[in-house]
């Protein structure tokens, strides 16, 4: 029996990478349209060739195929050709959900990003402070560039060997407001 692998090393599949790269383009109005045009697209005529194949019988031609396959992914469903097959019906249920769902996905994603990189930009024009949370974590940024340097010196002496005269200065005082902070919290003189 072959081991389990953890989710972050199993190697990302040919498809998630399309996905990742159609995901990517979607940040702006014009990448979204061209997004979800290619996957209805490609949905639609495939189906469209699927049934064909599946339900010759009510869909000799792809032209009235490709006529069922735009009714069922748009949704609108006429009525006057329906899948006599059950391998037509499936593939119907499937281009169903499809129109209903993955595209109501996708539209919901991007217009998360829309409200998400306009929250942002309103922030920006009103000089708003960032977030705690951003604040804390650029804080805990710091702090670990801080560590780094100080691995390896002396308690006393704080130096890191190598460098330069302002990065020393500058790590000097970080240290010694790090130290009041200390002090501070802790209740110490």
């Amino acid at each position: 029996m072959a081991a389990h692998q953890p989710p972050e090393l199993i190697p990302e599949t040919r498809l998630e990478r399309h996905i990742d790269k159609a995901v990517d383009r979607a940040v702006t109005p014009r990448g979204a349209a061209i997004v979800i045009a290619t996957a209805t697209i490609v949905i639609t005529l495939a189906s469209g060739i699927l049934m064909t194949i599946l339900d010759r019988e009510a869909y000799p031609s792809l032209g009235s195929a490709f006529w069922w396959a735009i009714q069922t992914t748009t949704t609108v469903g006429y009525g006057d050709n329906v899948p006599t097959t059950a391998a037509g019906r499936f593939l119907a249920a499937f281009v169903m959900l499809f129109g209903i769902g993955f595209l109501a996905v996708i539209t919901a994603a991007i217009t998360s990003t829309f409200v998400a990189s306009a929250a942002q930009k309103r922030a920006d024009e009103s000089g708003a402070e960032p977030s705690t949370a951003e604040q804390v974590r650029g804080l805990d940024r710091r702090l670990e560039l801080i560590e780094a340097a100080l691995a390896g010196s002396s308690r006393d002496e704080r130096t890191p060997s190598g460098a330069d005269a302002p990065t020393v200065e500058q790590i000097r005082q970080l240290d010694r407001r790090l130290e009041r902070i200390e002090a501070a919290v802790t209740g110490r003189s």
